[in-house]
Parts: structure tokens; C-alpha cells; sequence
């Protein structure tokens, strides 16, 4: 723990780096994000950014200040404490919305988030997650033998969709028994929601849709229930009665759907792209002196499958890394910025290396009393997948040049829009 937060100096007193900053905007489309989260670091630990609609925020950049933030009792993740969302300052249909005021885990804090945190762990288990990997890499397999016949004319396949895409989404949606035939338009409304490129009318619409969706999920499940964590959730429990409520199960429901597919698609196709791009580091696993375990952890720390993660809010004025930061200000976490701090990965943070061994932990899942559930599971699918991706078909390579790849329109969520690869090189 630093002291890099403290209660904001008293009225009129000067606070460091705060008058005269313009803030960034950040792009809504994802473009260009390493030079972005490049600029932003250079800026501070604590950098004053604008969201869509010209809500004014912080994004907190630097490794040691995010994560002693993400643990501070005076840093909040309840919407009440969301100033501009209650002032009018925030416009109506703004399509961030759904990430403040969505009921689960994400957003509450102490005794509740305890309560709804200790109902999904009471379901959502090591053991359970270790219990899969014998269908996941059954998945996999038969994911990987439909490669080949995915692919154009001139052998391209763009692996994003027809690997990295559903592995994931069909290991969630079994684990929640939600049907096959649901999965693709969940992922088409996750996509709307994550994405910060679209319209407040198209993500309201999406935000309405997918909670229509969920909500059926759990009433067949009500009704009949089976093995799956839907139906878990509904029995389980706190020893003194206490259940998930109807909005919190669909909000759970929501959040393992987005962050269960999302996180670990974003992942694979960042780990694909960055070892392919750098054979020799490709070459490192393949031979042996690293492990697929090694090329996970360098990805989530080097292209972190979340770029801004929101939201978070001092429950009092703070200065946080030397920047006053008022009470009910929205936080971005940039753990994509944050994962290329020098202070903290050395002076070649910015070179992936499968053998590199920080002294610092990445926070690509977070940290603290909110760190994601789904972490296990996420590396999990990644190392079969990736092992088993190169195993057979070891010459697999970028059918067009890294810096042509389209990045995905989000800058919470952070990958390439599009993967497309040659299986035989």
C-alpha cells in the first residue's frame, strides 16, 4: 500500500496537477489504443478524460495508484454516489448507463456485495471450474477440426469468430443452461453493450432486449430446473434465508454472460495476435522454455482484454496520485494503461515476453474484494485453447499485416475487431 490517496487538501489550498488539465476523449471507436493509454500515462496517474455525452471523468493509469484505488474504503461502486447521474449533468438514454446502475455484484459495495459475492462463489467453484476442463477441450477440438472448412477460398479463416468467439460463449451459456439457439444474440446485444461506438438508442434497445432474454432464461429454469448455475442461483441461499431478488439474478446473469465470453474472447485473440506477431516469443512456448501459462499471464499484462473499465466514485473529495478527484466523480479502472507502467514492468514494458517475470502482478482481472470471479475459468479456456490452436496447427500466422487489424469499437473492451489467420502459414 502507497499513500497515493488521501483526503483532498482543505478549501483553497492548492492540489497538484488538477487546474489548467484538458482533459482527454476517448475515442469511442478503440482506435489507436497504445498510443492513447501512452498519452494518458505520460499525463499522470489520475488523468481528467471526457465520456460520450461530455460526462467529465478520471481514468487512473498507473499500476500502484489503480490498485491501491481499487481497494480504498473511500472509493465506492454504488451509483448512488454518481453525482453528475443524479444532477442531470449525465444526459437521458446515456449509453453508459447500464454499467452504474445494473443491480449485482459489479455495483455494490460492503455488507451487500459481500452478500450477493457469497451466493455466486456458493455455486460458482474452484472445484466446478477444474471440473470442465475435459469439455473444454472437447469444445476446442471440435472447434479447431471446423477451421478448415471456415475458411475463404485463399485459406484465410478469421479465427476471432470461429475459435476465439465461441469457445467461450458456449462454455458460459452450458454452465447457465441457457440454449443454443439464444448464443449468438446474446453475444450480437454484448457486443451493443460493451461497444462504445453505437448509439444511446441502440444500446437502450440492446439493454432492454438482453434483459428480456435473461429474464426467460431464469423462468425456464424456475420451472425447470437442471445442472447448471441458473438453477444454483435460484436455490442458493444465505444461512439466514437471504436470496438473489429477480433483478439481481438477471443482473448476475448478465454479468457472467458479458464477462464470461467477452473477457476470454478478447483474450485468445490478443494472445494469437501478439505470438504471432512475434514468432520468436511463439518459438519460446513451442520449444518449451516458457508455458502456455506464462504466455496468458504476458497477455492479459501487455493486451489486456479490458482497456477502461467502469465505474468507480470517491465517496468524499480525494487526492488520488497528486490529482484532486471531487466526491461522486466516475472512475475509470485503465487496466490496459496500467499494464504498461515502466515503474512497474521495467523500461521495456512495452515488449511482450512469455518469459518476463515482474516483480508486480498485472490487474487485468482487478484486485481486491471485487477481483473477477471468473478469472480461473478465463485462464483456463485460454491455455487449452492456445496450446491446443498451435499444437495442430503450429505454422498459423496474421493473414494480413498487425497494423492493418481493425480494433473492436470499445474503449472498455479491448481487442481486434477481426482475426484473420492462415492455418498452414
Amino acid at each position: 500500500m502507497t499513500d497515493a490517496i488521501r483526503p483532498a487538501p482543505p478549501a483553497g489550498a492548492a492540489c497538484p496537477a488538477q487546474s489548467g488539465r484538458v482533459p482527454h476523449r476517448l475515442a469511442p471507436g478503440g482506435a489507436g489504443r497504445a498510443a492513447a493509454d501512452a498519452r494518458l500515462r505520460k499525463d499522470g496517474a489520475v488523468v481528467p478524460v471526457l465520456l460520450p455525452g461530455e460526462v467529465p471523468a478520471v481514468a487512473v493509469t498507473r499500476h500502484e495508484v489503480l490498485r491501491e484505488m481499487l481497494t480504498h474504503p473511500e472509493v465506492a461502486k454504488n451509483a448512488c454516489h454518481f453525482t453528475a447521474l443524479h444532477d442531470g449533468t449525465v444526459p437521458p438514454g446515456w449509453p453508459l448507463t447500464l454499467f452504474a446502475v445494473i443491480e449485482g455484484m459489479t455495483t455494490a459495495d460492503g455488507t451487500n456485495h459481500r452478500r450477493l459475492r457469497g451466493l455466486v462463489t456458493q455455486v460458482f467453484t474452484g472445484r466446478r471450474v477444474a471440473a470442465l476442463r475435459p469439455r473444454i477441450a472437447e469444445l476446442t477440438a471440435g472447434l479447431l477440426d471446423a477451421l478448415p472448412r471456415a475458411a475463404d477460398a485463399d485459406g484465410t479463416v478469421d479465427l476471432r469468430r470461429h475459435f476465439a468467439y465461441p469457445l467461450p460463449m458456449n462454455v458460459i451459456c452450458e454452465l447457465l443452461g441457457v440454449a443454443a439457439a439464444l448464443r449468438d444474440r446474446l453475444h450480437e446485444l454484448s457486443n451493443l453493450i460493451v461497444g462504445t461506438a453505437g448509439t444511446a438508442a441502440e444500446v437502450l434497445a440492446a439493454n432492454r432486449e438482453i434483459t428480456a432474454l435473461l429474464t426467460e432464461v431464469a423462468e425456464a429454469r424456475r420451472a425447470e430446473p437442471g445442472d447448471d448455475l441458473t438453477s444454483a442461483l435460484l436455490a442458493a441461499q444465505e444461512a439466514d434465508g437471504d436470496r438473489l431478488s429477480a433483478r439481481e439474478l438477471v443482473g448476475t446473469l448478465l454479468l457472467m454472460i458479458i464477462a464470461g465470453h467477452e473477457t476470454t474472447l478478447n483474450l485468445i485473440t490478443n494472445a494469437v495476435r501478439a505470438l504471432c506477431t512475434d514468432r520468436g516469443q511463439l518459438e519460446l512456448v513451442l520449444a518449451g522454455r516458457a508455458s502456455w501459462d506464462d504466455a496468458v499471464e504476458e497477455t492479459l499484462r501487455y493486451d489486456s482484454p479490458v482497456a477502461h473499465f467502469p465505474f468507480r466514485y470517491p465517496v468524499r473529495d480525494l487526492e488520488i496520485g497528486g490529482t484532486l478527484v471531487p466526491r461522486g466523480t466516475p472512475m475509470l479502472a485503465s487496466y490496459s494503461a496500467a499494464g504498461h507502467d515502466p515503474d512497474a514492468y521495467g523500461p521495456d514494458a512495452d515488449r511482450f515476453d512469455v518469459t518476463r517475470r515482474p516483480a508486480a502482478r498485472h490487474l487485468a482481472f482487478g484486485h481486491g474484494p471485487h477481483y473477477c470471479l471468473g478469472a480461473p475459468l478465463a485462464r483456463l479456456e485460454a491455455t487449452v485453447a492456445l496450446q491446443a490452436l498451435f499444437t495442430r496447427y503450429p505454422a498459423l500466422d496474421l493473414a494480413v499485416p498487425d497494423a492493418e487489424l481493425p480494433p473492436h469499437p470499445s474503449f472498455v473492451s479491448n481487442s481486434t475487431d477481426v482475426l484473420p489467420v492462415r492455418l498452414t502459414g
